[in-house]
């Protein structure tokens, strides 16, 4: 029986090691400096609103720690494997590799599979961990820091069924009480029935009450028409979904936000750019952690006058650059400048580039 022998050379395991040894040191190091300085900057709205010790540290710091973790992890790989690669490279520990015969391909496989562990880490995590636990800090945030809540929507347009839209004028969520409503069905983009009333009224879900209704029925150039002032029927319709809430998407595990967004989209709702950028975002921060680890180990391999000071301070600047790029097209999307997969994917297109230049120009 052959004895199983480890794909990995002891060079591999010792990079590898490095690699997620200086990443999660860094990140405990910044989360910890972050921690403070939220608590500080909440420290009067925590007082205001009279938040207890538990809800703050086991509702919202709890919740915070992994989601900020994960937002800006690309950032904190990135900076771990300049600071690790340029100490090597100031020991002469990749020269001595590459001397040895070691190729550059040969000396990035166990960082490559380093960054491909992380990224597939980041993608569950923010896939199907983050949300829920958002769900948490964001309804602490609601509570005790922002106190903001938004009670009623006006001009909701949306289609509720294949072939049935509504509109209402203005909706109070509070009282779930609507305002002007119209509903028209179409079979075949043919009006067969329009529906309109002064008031509309959630008793519970999907059952309504018209207020000063009238139905106009549509059979050929026959025209039935009904009112009264008052009809119970059912509607298909939830009142939370007439309320696009900044941040409801980071709520959502992505399979829900895949079936939210084509939902959303079958019902002609417009107003959907945040949630597509979070979708894409998803996959995009897992595939840059590949082109930053390329990066940071093509650029900091080589021995050179500054050393690890000007590897940090060039680190530092192409990090900060991308997160800034990244908002900046994230912003663009939001505005509807551009489609929220381009504006999202740019930035990977970009430094992707920038990471092949550099791999070519790499020492060898």
């Amino acid at each position: 029986m052959k004895k199983w022998r480890s794909p990995f050379k002891r060079l591999d395991t010792y990079i590898i090691g490095k690699y997620m040894g200086t990443f999660f040191f860094c990140l405990m190091l910044v989360m910890a400096i972050v921690v403070v300085f939220d608590y500080n900057e909440k420290f009067d709205k925590f007082q205001q609103h009279e938040a207890p010790v538990h809800a703050i540290i086991f509702d919202y710091f709890l919740n915070f720690i992994p989601y900020f973790s994960v937002k800006f992890s690309p950032f904190f790989i990135f900076i771990a494997v300049v600071y690790f690669t340029s100490k090597l490279a100031g020991n002469t520990e990749i020269i001595a590799m590459l001397s040895g015969g070691m190729s550059f391909s040969r000396l990035l496989r166990p960082y490559l599979f380093s960054a491909v562990v992380l990224a597939i880490t980041v993608f569950f995590l923010s896939s199907y961990l983050i949300p829920p636990s958002n769900k948490v800090r964001l309804a602490f945030e609601d509570k005790y820091v922002r106190k903001v809540t938004k009670d009623y929507v006006r001009n909701v347009q949306m289609e509720i069924e294949p072939g049935v839209i509504i509109y209402i004028e203005r909706f109070d969520d509070k009282r779930k009480i609507g305002y002007r409503f119209f509903m028209e069905e179409y079979d075949d983009q043919r009006l067969v029935s329009k529906t309109t009333a002064q008031r509309i009224t959630m008793k519970e879900e999907n059952k309504w009450t018209l207020q000063d209704y009238l139905t106009r029925d549509f059979d050929g150039m026959i025209e039935h028409i009904s009112q009264g002032r008052s009809l119970d029927t059912t509607i298909v319709m939830n009142p939370s979904e007439f309320f696009i809430v900044k941040g409801y998407s980071e709520q959502m595990t992505t399979t829900e936000l895949r079936q939210y967004l084509d939902r959303q989209k079958r019902r002609g709702v417009a107003n959907i750019k945040e949630y597509e950028v979070e979708y894409h975002r998803r996959f995009s921060f897992p595939v840059s952690i590949l082109i930053l680890t390329v990066i940071a180990v093509s650029l900091c391999s080589r021995k050179v006058r500054g050393g690890m000071g000007l590897h940090l301070g060039l680190g530092l600047l192409i990090a900060f650059s991308y997160i800034l790029f990244d908002t900046l097209s994230g912003s663009m999307a939001l505005s509807g400048k551009t489609s929220p997969f381009i504006a999202v994917w740019t930035p990977n297109f970009l430094y992707a580039i920038i990471a092949v230049i550099l791999y070519r120009t790499a020492p060898k």
